[in-house]
């Protein structure tokens, strides 16, 4: 049996791997799972998987979790350093899909303990890219990508030399707002921003596909991922998201990786890694859909892309600014202190700011350091709201 651990278990990428566990659980030992307030699905999934361990990141909520979990012999935990610990515990595998900079120190533990850690915290790469890959290789840990478009290239790279790739292209759908006069985009409500036209997703993810700040961080997580410059990596906006990434490479061949939209794919790739096993996910019928779509994406409409290529340049701590700063934008939007469009125009401000400052964003890239940006970066974006509010 394979120990595993799943962090951010009750959310949408940790129940379709607990989906794809259940189907065969002979084959897992379950060592851990994470989440955050909703206690009834992570007691449920810790009893049923008879988990060694469920830990939950608000620690005010360890006295309903180990209510929910009294007689069941299951652990509990709560808090950050309760996180870590859990993600010291030995593994095989384990799955990151807690959402946003959170998910950075468990990530580094498992990386330390040597184990196979199946990435789909992108915020992970972003806030301390160099700083993940070396811990990986000094421990001789894996790294596997789990963010769909991710997972794609690295489908696509099987059998090929990275000196033979000339382009990296991600896909996105284009989000909630894709069709929408740009001049309505100002007065776009929560509630709109939270309605995705192909994928189910929690709220931020969503609100992120909308803005495509999503698509954003997952331009830095590709030029740290592969080790390619930012010219090389290119977006297109693909409605139907079928084809989730492509890769060129120097002879002018372009493959790509196509399957619908199921997040299940990427998933199983990384869970049966390097086997490709049998999964429960919809087979494609190219004669039924009919067409595929591709355009250049706006950067009116989406100038968080912009930034993200500004903050590829910039490296050092900018990606853990960039991320810091677009978690508490998002934030600020959703309690609808801000509008849809401030989000991106507070981020650029705080990547200003911290660019004006000079060492502070050129300070090295340790865990101390991305931290401490982090907290910084959030409370500069406070202080603009408060300021244009004023």
């Amino acid at each position: 049996m394979r120990k595993i651990s799943i962090f951010g278990a009750t959310g949408s990428i940790g129940q379709n791997t607990i989906d794809l566990i259940d189907r065969d659980p002979a084959s897992y030992d379950v060592v851990a799972l994470t989440g955050g307030g909703n206690i009834e699905k992570l007691a449920e999934d810790a009893r049923r998987l008879n988990a060694d361990v469920a830990v939950t990141a608000y620690e005010d909520r360890l006295d309903d979790l180990r209510t929910a979990l009294a007689g069941s012999g299951v652990k509990v935990a709560a808090g950050q350093n309760a996180l870590t610990d859990a993600a010291a515990r030995p593994a095989d595998w384990v799955m990151s899909a807690i959402v946003g900079a959170a998910g950075l120190e468990p990530g580094l533990e498992v990386l330390r303990q040597g184990g196979t850690l199946a990435l789909a915290n992108k915020e992970t790469l972003v806030c301390a890219g160099a700083l993940v890959l070396e811990t990986a290789k000094a421990n001789n840990a894996r790294l596997l990508p789990v963010d769909s478009e991710h997972s794609a290239v690295f489908q696509a790279l099987v059998g090929e030399d990275m000196s033979a790739v000339e382009r990296i292209i991600i896909t996105a759908s284009g989000g909630a707002f894709r069709d929408w006069p740009l001049n309505k985009l100002a007065h776009a409500t929560v509630e709109q921003a939270s309605s995705h036209p192909n994928w189910d997703m929690g709220q931020r993810i969503t609100i992120d596909s909308a803005s495509m700040f999503n698509k954003a961080l997952e331009l830095i997580e590709t030029k740290e991922f592969f080790g390619v410059s930012p010219d090389q990596i290119e977006v297109l906006v693909h409605p139907e998201s079928i084809v989730h990434a492509l890769v060129g490479f120097q002879d002018g061949a372009v493959m790509a990786h196509m399957g619908a939209p199921d997040m299940r794919h990427a998933i199983g790739y990384a869970l049966h890694w390097p086997d490709r096993k049998g999964l429960p996910v919809e087979r494609l019928n190219l004669g039924k859909l009919g067409q595929l779509r591709f355009s250049e994406p706006d950067e009116a409409r989406y100038p968080a892309l912009r930034l993200a290529r500004a903050v590829m340049e910039r490296g050092g701590l900018s990606g853990a600014v960039f991320n810091a700063a677009k978690e508490r934008a998002l934030d600020r939007f959703v309690a609808r202190d801000i509008g849809f469009l401030q989000m991106a125009e507070i981020v650029e401000a705080v990547l200003d700011r911290f660019e004006a400052a000079g060492g502070l964003i050129d300070a090295p890239l340790t865990l101390d350091n991305v931290l401490q940006t982090d907290h910084l970066a959030r409370t500069w974006v406070d202080d603009i709201v408060i300021q244009r509010a004023g």
